[in-house]
């Protein structure tokens, strides 16, 4: 019989709770950059988009969401959705790569850390090579090189923290 960790319904749990402490990670070095920019939201104000009022002006996420609901559901969002498609998007695809880190690495006994300088990169390269052909975001060469590497930096951030939290949760007795 297998050892709790190599179960591979608590490794996609236990990487999805992972993703979700990552993506936290992530957006806390987004609001302090935010906050150094000038911003004034409390961060639960800026975290859930409380000023998206429209899908015009609403991120990534949200239009991905848009999206799906559209191609598989057939209906179309009304802009006062937009900001809860942001949020619900934005952290599902945070669970979603914690959860394949936890399927990949449930086995395996590397550095948190370096499972996590991988983790980061992928997903970035993965969200601009998608959502570029999905004409979400520009092809990635149109963008200039602080841009991505700030959000190169943040999918870091991104990545080793989720990588580390998988790690402590498969220390924890029962989790």
């Amino acid at each position: 019989m297998p050892t709790a960790p190599n179960r591979p319904l608590r490794a996609i749990a236990r990487g999805a709770v992972a993703g979700a402490v990552g993506t936290l990670a992530m957006d806390l070095l987004w609001y302090s950059r935010y906050r150094r920019s000038g911003g004034e939201d409390s961060f639960i104000h800026w975290e859930f988009s409380s000023s998206t009022k429209s899908f015009a002006d609403a991120g990534a996420p949200a239009q991905v969401g848009r999206r799906v609901v559209h191609t598989v559901l057939r209906k179309e969002l009304p802009d006062r959705s937009a900001a809860l498609t942001n949020n619900v998007v934005h952290w599902a695809t945070g669970s979603q790569w914690g959860a394949l880190h936890g399927v990949l690495t449930r086995s395996r006994s590397g550095s948190a850390a370096a499972e996590g300088l991988l983790l980061g990169p992928v997903a970035w390269g993965s969200a601009y090579a998608l959502l570029g052909a999905a004409g979400i975001y520009e092809p990635i060469w149109r963008y200039d090189k602080e841009t991505l590497a700030k959000d190169l930096r943040a999918h870091l951030v991104f990545g080793v923290a989720t990588a580390t939290a998988h790690r402590l949760m498969g220390r924890a007795p029962g989790v």
